[in-house]
């Protein structure tokens, strides 16, 4: 699968907000790395971002992003947005941005950077996300 960056952005913003673990890991490649900084060590391949992303849902089933810019380059796409959801009973919105690099179409690695002070103060501690 060879995505333009337009089509991959597209399709992927649009598995996130259908929380569709599966559709989001199929537009990874088979190397790719997903590291949520400061709140799960990084994953590597197909399998694990799938785990990840479906412990993310399981933890926060009604996970929501309102998007607030997309920034589109030759080999990457970063998104700004709003995350919203309940964790533990607390809902909580906070600030995030994605950092992605294309390879071929695909996500090669993404890099999620959250407003973790906000974040902590609405729910308290994080809870344990894992791709086990």
């Amino acid at each position: 699968m060879s995505l333009s960056i337009e089509e991959l952005a597209g399709q992927y913003h649009q598995g996130w907000a259908d929380r569709s673990p599966e559709v989001i890991a199929a537009l990874h490649t088979e190397d790719s790395t997903f590291h949520m900084h400061g709140v799960t060590d990084p994953v590597v391949g197909r399998g694990p971002v799938l785990d990840l992303v479906v412990s993310l849902l399981t933890l926060v089933p009604d996970l929501q992003f309102q998007a607030k810019r997309v920034y589109v380059g030759t080999d990457h796409i970063v998104f700004e947005y709003d995350m919203s959801g309940t964790s533990n009973g607390s809902q909580f919105v906070c600030d995030g941005a994605d950092v992605i690099a294309v390879v071929d179409g695909l996500v090669g690695r993404k890099d999620t950077y959250l407003d973790l002070v906000a974040l902590l103060d609405q729910i308290g501690t994080l809870p344990s996300i894992g791709a086990d």
